[in-house]
Parts: structure tokens; C-alpha cells; sequence
């Protein structure tokens, strides 16, 4: 029979070279670009009460996180599989600064069940939040954040796209509907289907305008017409509106040039956004490659509801695949003297990868492309003949 103990489960996967050292790369990049925004670094345990880790979200995070009973305490346990939950009880009972304050993260997270099959199931995620701040300055200071983020990580262009929440959220209070209804119905107008929608609802002006929003996506002129569609949509759906169109103002006076579509019908999040929202795509890339919005008050479970805002980041799906690179062979030699371990350590200073043979029957590893020799006295690198 056999031997099937080096297999993984289907969707996990382990990282080797060179995607391992990129991935890592990628993760050092935009922790430094979070450090010198000022935020605070968190490490969160990969497990913790279920109960917590699900606090302000929806069904679908209870779908995605893989349970266990705690054999110590007998209660259910979760692997994350969102860390802004975690952030949440950090900023309301681990770390209850007065104030502004803002954490951010970098860690795995775990899928129970991937909307894809070809998702990994256990990624590297990373995410930034502000906690303590409920203006629009603060949602324009994120986004303005994850858009650099994608810069270091070398995505040109990217698409930004805001939404409200406060929009579907405003029309759907106007309406009765039972959890199930409601359910199928933030389905349909998430994957902008207005014929579901308008099977799901009676005929009604609201009806009419959750049929309309799918198709409320565009460039700035887009909120004018939205404005015009939804006028009689009541006072809560105009103050969305007029957010969006401050907040589009904010962020083009933090970073001019890029490219803004609005989109009201974007309903990103987990259950638990109930503000501006907002998500970056490229045309390369088939998917957002960031999301994130506003989540204000969810840290109430934990004892300390406050004005909250934030974005993550799925790292895989930045790293991209690099080839493997280069590094310098040192031949097994007794002429490596003083002056040549010297050049070996500027060479490490410098940045390179010096790789040693460890005896003379040593063969020179594929990736080094480049000899440590010794000419007129001096060490140097030199290519491969």
C-alpha cells in the first residue's frame, strides 16, 4: 500500500522556494509601510472562542471558520478566518487606549470552505484598522493606505471602487422581510441580479430602487444620476450619498490621479460594514485584491463599541511568481583566508546570498549563478563560465 503521509488536504498548500522568500518579502513591505503610518503591530492568536471570533459578522464567516471543541474548556473553539474581529477585541479589552488607535496585522488565516475551489485555504492576510476616529477623514486615511500598500508591492493603477452601506441598509429597513428573504435578497443585489430582486419584493418604490442599484455603477457623474434615482429614498440614503461624494473629494486630495468608479451595489464585508465601503482591483488580477469599509460600534460584544474603519489584504495574491534569485558559490578551498571571509561578509552586508561548500565533494547549487575567486590578491564574485 501506498504511503499517503506527505499529502495535504485539498487547498492547502505549503510555499517553497522562491515563492516562500517573496511571499515573506511582500509581508515585510507593507508591514514597514504600516509602521511608518503609525500603526501598531498585533500578533492574535490563531485560535480562539468561537464566540469571539465571530462577533458583528454574518453567516458566511460561521461558514468559513473551522471549529473544535476545546477538550479543556469544552467550548467551541475557531480558527480565524478574519482577523478584524480579533482587532476589534484588542483595541475594546486587551489594549483599551483613549483616543485614535491603530493596529494592523499580518498573519494566516484559515477557509473552512473557500468560495472557490481554487482558493487557497490557508492564506497570509494582512490588514490595518483604526479604531477611535468616526469622521470620513479617517476612511479617507485608510484608503489612501491601501492604495500605497498596493504601490510597494508593485500594482500599478489599481481601480479603486467606494460604496455605501448605509444605502442598501437604509432601503432595506423600509421593507419587512424575514431573515431568509433578507438573505436572498443581499445575495441578489451583491451579485447585481435585478431580476431576483424584483421577484423577491412587491411592487413598491423601494423595490424600485434596490432594482436600481445594480446598475448605479460608473465614475463621479454616477452619483449625480443616483441622487436623481433615489430622491425619495428618504433622508438616511441621501447622507450616504453626500459621504460618498465628500470622501471622493478626500482621497483625490490625498492621492491625486487615481482611478475612482463608485459602485452601490458593492456590499463587501462579512456582515458587519455599516458605512463607506470600499475595494481595489486591477486589470491583471480577476478579483478585488483589497477590501475593506467602515465598522462602527461592533466592539460593543467585547464592552467597548467605538467608531471603527479598515481594509485587509490577501499577501498571496501580491507576492506573484518570481524566479529564484541569484547567489554566490564559495568552493571548498583551504585559501579562504582573512581576507577572503572579509569579502564574504561584505558580500552579506551588501545584500547577496553567499552559499558555502561544506567539503570538497560539495556541488555548486543550481542557483548560484556567480564563483567567489581569488585574482591578484583580491576576492570578488565572477560568473558562472
Amino acid at each position: 500500500m501506498s504511503n499517503r503521509n506527505w499529502r495535504l488536504p485539498a487547498g492547502v498548500e505549503e510555499l517553497l522556494p522562491p515563492r516562500a522568500w517573496a511571499l515573506e518579502l511582500t509581508r515585510r513591505k507593507v508591514l514597514d509601510v504600516f509602521r511608518t503610518w503609525g500603526f501598531e503591530y498585533i500578533d492574535p492568536p490563531v485560535v480562539e472562542y468561537l464566540d469571539a471570533l465571530l462577533v458583528g459578522a454574518g453567516a458566511d464567516m460561521e461558514l468559513q471558520t473551522l471549529k473544535a471543541v476545546d477538550q479543556q474548556s469544552g467550548r467551541l473553539l475557531g480558527v480565524r478566518a478574519d482577523l478584524t474581529a480579533q482587532a476589534v477585541r484588542v483595541d475594546a479589552h486587551s489594549r483599551p487606549e483613549p483616543g485614535v488607535q491603530r493596529l494592523c496585522y499580518a498573519g494566516n488565516v484559515v477557509f473552512a470552505n473557500p468560495v472557490s475551489p481554487l482558493d487557497a485555504r490557508v492564506p497570509l492576510k494582512a490588514g490595518a484598522e483604526l479604531f477611535g476616529a468616526a469622521t470620513l477623514k479617517a476612511d479617507a486615511e485608510v484608503i489612501t493606505l491601501m492604495l500605497e500598500v498596493l504601490s510597494v508591492v508593485g500594482i500599478e493603477d489599481p481601480i479603486l471602487v467606494l460604496g455605501h452601506m448605509g444605502i442598501y441598509q437604509n432601503l432595506v429597513a423600509a421593507l419587512d422581510l424575514d431573515d431568509g428573504v433578507e438573505d436572498e435578497l443581499f445575495e441578489a443585489v451583491q451579485t447585481k441580479a435585478e431580476t431576483d430582486i424584483a421577484r423577491l419584493l412587491p411592487a413598491s418604490p423601494t423595490r424600485a430602487h434596490l432594482i436600481a442599484l445594480p446598475r448605479l455603477m460608473g465614475e463621479r457623474p454616477v452619483l449625480a444620476e443616483a441622487g436623481t434615482v433615489l430622491a425619495d429614498a428618504g433622508d438616511g440614503v441621501t447622507a450616504a450619498l453626500d459621504a460618498l461624494d465628500e470622501l471622493a473629494d478626500l482621497v483625490l486630495a490625498a492621492a491625486p490621479g487615481v482611478s475612482m468608479r463608485f459602485d452601490l451595489a458593492e456590499l463587501v464585508g462579512y456582515g458587519y460594514h455599516n458605512g463607506p465601503v470600499f475595494s481595489a482591483y486591477h486589470a491583471d488580477h480577476g478579483r478585488a485584491l483589497a477590501r475593506g469599509g467602515r465598522y462602527d460600534g461592533i466592539g460593543s460584544a467585547f464592552g467597548r463599541g467605538r467608531p471603527a474603519t479598515g481594509f485587509d489584504v490577501i499577501l498571496n495574491e501580491l507576492a506573484g511568481n518570481p524566479s529564484a534569485a541569484g547567489a554566490v558559490w564559495v568552493p571548498w578551498s583551504a585559501e579562504i583566508t582573512t581576507a577572503g571571509a572579509q569579502a564574504i561578509r561584505r558580500l552579506r552586508e551588501q545584500g547577496e546570498t553567499v552559499v558555502l561548500a561544506l567539503s570538497a565533494d560539495d556541488e555548486r547549487p543550481a542557483r548560484c549563478d556567480r564563483i567567489l575567486k581569488k585574482r591578484a590578491g583580491d576576492w570578488a564574485p565572477e560568473p558562472v563560465s
